[in-house]
Order: C-alpha cells, then structure tokens, then sequence
C-alpha cells in the first residue's frame, strides 16, 4: 500500500475568513510533481476531512497506520509534509514524522 497524504482544504481549513491560515495547495501539487513522488506517496487535496476543530487538518497514511495531524499553520508545516513525502519515497518504507510536526499529532476520536 503506498503511503498518502491527504491534506483538507475544504469548508474550515484553509478559510482565510474564517480566521485560519491559507492551505498551499498549489505549493504541494508542484513540490510532488517536482520531486516526483506520485507513485510513490500520493497527495490528495481533499474536501473536508472531519476534525474542524483542529482546523488546517491532514492525514498521513501507510502500511503502519494513520496520523492525523492539525493546526498547521505556516508553510513550513507543508514544507516538513513535502520532506515526510521525499523520505518516505526514497526509503521505500514509512519515514519518521519531521520533530516539526511531532506536536501537530492528534486523536480523531477525542
């Protein structure tokens, strides 16, 4: 199962007029296409995700689980996101979560 990244750009997260940060979404299509990573971790721009509350949400998921991950801010979030794509590409098996985005974790159900 290849890794994905599904990344929420849907009715809260990225809604400026809400009151949350633009998701750049633009940035990730051209930083997969760049690094050629489609066949190796696919990147999905999703409608919304769920967990509105941590606004700004993705989700990561590979043959060891999902993370979710919220409340991403800056474009250096995506940036880390993009580096997780490129390791987990080149390695062939799930890379670590970048110490960026490790306080970024949280449990859907709670």
């Amino acid at each position: 199962m290849p890794a994905h990244v599904y990344v929420c750009d849907g009715c809260c997260c990225g809604r400026i007029e809400k009151g949350h940060n633009e998701v750049p979404a633009e940035l990730l299509r051209e930083a997969w296409k760049k690094h050629e990573l489609a066949e190796k971790v696919n990147l999905t721009i999703s409608s919304c995700l769920g967990p509105c509350r941590m606004h700004n949400v993705t989700l990561l998921t590979s043959e060891h689980g999902r993370t979710w991950l919220g409340k991403l801010s800056n474009e250096s979030h995506y940036q880390a996101l993009v580096q997780w794509a490129i390791d987990t590409a080149q390695t062939g098996s799930t890379a670590s979560l970048p110490n960026l985005l490790l306080d970024h974790r949280f449990d859907p159900s709670e």
